[in-house]
């Protein structure tokens, strides 16, 4: 992951809704939820959530899936784990008793 993308994903997170949205799709797992259940959830009018749930879209983190009428929104676990490691890669560089 290059510095660029991993700024812009942080950037997404550093807003409190989405990063409220993108923890409650981390917690239920791979399967998604519909929309609605995350606007339930969090108590986010439809079209606020619809808003941060495209910012969140277009940086790789989430994906939405629609099945018959329903959207589904899932987490992008490669994504975050690349984030992660992005942010892990050089901690305590050069300092073998730190990892």
């Amino acid at each position: 992951m290059n510095q660029e993308v991993a700024a812009k994903r942080l950037s997404e997170l550093g807003n409190a809704t989405r990063l409220a949205i993108f923890r409650y799709l981390v917690k239920v797992g791979p399967e998604g939820v519909p929309v609605g259940q995350i606007q339930k959830a969090l108590e986010i009018p439809a079209s606020t959530l619809s808003h941060h749930i495209s910012r969140l879209v277009s940086v790789g983190l989430i994906k939405q899936q629609r099945a018959s009428r329903t959207l589904y929104c899932t987490t992008q676990y490669d994504s975050l784990r690349e984030l992660i490691d992005f942010l892990q890669s050089e901690c305590c560089a050069g300092v073998p008793e730190c990892k």
